[in-house]
């Protein structure tokens, strides 16, 4: 299927995670996925096109991997191989848990 990057390696290349033993906490915690699908190794393989969703911080993640980066470079680098499919949050799976469907704080 073309070129390909190791799940925990691209994590850490992107700058999501700082090692590649972050990576692989935060896959084998369970919440990420890969078009959909939940990965639970960090030697599976991530190509151009796929949509990765995870939890970074406080919020979840929706990125589409643009291309696979050579190196772990500056964040601007690290930005130009992805892009962001959901930052306003509005995806039920990226919104956040505070507010109701109307956009109002929930009480």
């Amino acid at each position: 299927m073309g070129e390909a990057m190791r799940m925990d390696r691209l994590l850490v290349y992107l700058r999501f995670a700082r090692t590649r033993s972050r990576a692989q906490a935060m896959i084998a915690e369970g919440h990420m996925r890969v078009n959909g699908v939940h990965v639970r190794r960090g030697s599976e393989d991530v190509h151009p096109g796929d949509v990765l969703t995870f939890p970074h911080g406080n919020q979840v993640r929706i990125v589409e991997v643009l291309s696979l980066p050579d190196r772990r470079g500056p964040p601007g680098m690290a930005r130009s191989h992805y892009r962001e499919l959901d930052r306003s949050g509005e995806s039920a799976i990226a919104a956040d848990e505070t507010r109701d469907t109307q956009g109002d704080s929930a009480t």
